[in-house]
């Protein structure tokens, strides 16, 4: 049987509550397609940062990096670290050092009763999010009442994401990319324009169109059918994912992972550690085991993949849902009802 070694960081707030209860599920998907997981339960979190002062450290940056087929994270953020210091090394010292420069965020609706839309028209895109650049590198400065931030896109940076998303439209049928910038008002963002048309040029049988950053975020509410594959940078891709979540059900349903490929991905989902919630058993599962679908296609694990979303399916279709989908399901609950359609 095929083994991976999967490094497990459940975070803060709720992300231990989803990562706990997503994990099982996730074991008898593998087993019911014949693999397995070595899950290897890392410390590194709120908690452990207010106890040892320690964020991530070199030792196991290095066994992540060389030791580890992926990393499952829960979530990170806690009111008593209000600096984010160990979120920000973790979860960004992750991308940054990994170069995991693909942020791969799913937008599907898994059920006709959870988009807001007074539509049945289906939804179904992705959002390829520049990872490594943008104001997310933290560049900058203050200097007396300017408050300064730096934007950086690199020609290497704006096309590797841009080609990234055309060989998935090649790969996976689709017949659009849309990229999406700000150059009408950002000078800087003609890397954008002047790149996505050089990559575009390369795939002559994938249709590539361009919207404004504003005039796409309308869009993707009148028109959410129409998009296939969204490709935009790093501020632009984590706002517009949050939309579209929006649009089918909320970051409860929200999954997410960091690539590059031939290397460990690290997988987490969207929804944030939301202190409020956490220790009262209503947090969603549904995003950490989807999220765990998409870290099985990376491993090559497509049926099993599918089969996580099936049940995930089934279960929002039966009516087992937390109360951010309007349900009175706990937690467990629903990870108990997505396993039994595993079987």
């Amino acid at each position: 049987m095929k083994r991976h070694r999967i490094a497990v960081i459940a975070g803060d707030g709720i992300g231990p509550e989803v990562i706990g209860a997503a994990l099982p599920v996730l074991e008898r998907a593998a087993a019911r397609h014949g693999f397995g997981l070595d899950l290897e339960r890392l410390p590194y979190s709120a908690d452990h940062y207010l106890r040892t002062k320690e964020t991530l450290p070199d030792g196991a940056f290095r066994h992540l990096r060389d030791d580890m087929e992926a990393i499952l994270l829960g979530a990170l953020g806690d009111p008593r670290v209000p600096g984010n210091e160990h979120a920000r090394d973790i979860l960004l010292g992750l991308r940054f050092r990994l170069d995991l420069y693909i942020n791969f965020r799913p937008i599907t609706l898994l059920h006709p009763t959870l988009t807001p839309l007074r539509s049945d028209r289906p939804i179904d895109f992705v959002i390829f999010r520049e990872n490594t650049e943008g104001v997310y590198l933290g560049k900058g400065r203050i200097d007396g009442e300017r408050y300064v931030a730096e934007e950086i896109n690199t020609v290497r940076g704006v096309e590797r994401i841009i080609r990234a998303a055309f060989e998935w439209a090649t790969a996976h049928g689709k017949t659009r990319v849309t990229m999406s910038d700000k150059a009408n008002a950002v000078p800087a963002h003609k890397v954008w324009q002047e790149t996505f048309k050089r990559v575009a040029a390369a795939f002559p049988s994938i249709g590539a169109e361009h919207r404004y950053v504003d005039a796409l975020a309308m869009e993707l509410v009148r028109e959410p059918e129409r998009f296939q594959v969204i490709v935009t940078n790093n501020l632009y891709g984590d706002i517009l994912s949050d939309l579209g979540a929006g649009l089918v059900g909320g970051l409860g349903l929200a999954a997410s992972a960091n690539l590059h490929p031939g290397r460990g991905g690290l997988f987490e989902p969207v929804h944030g550690s939301a202190p409020p919630l956490a220790g009262k058993g209503v947090a969603n599962p549904m995003a950490a085991v989807l999220t765990g679908a998409l870290m099985f296609e990376q491993l090559g694990h497509a049926a099993a993949a599918r089969d996580l979303e099936r049940a995930v399916k089934e279960t929002l279709a039966a009516g087992v849902r937390t109360p951010d989908l309007g349900g009175d399901a706990r937690t467990g609950d629903v990870a108990d009802a997505i396993a039994r359609r595993l079987s």
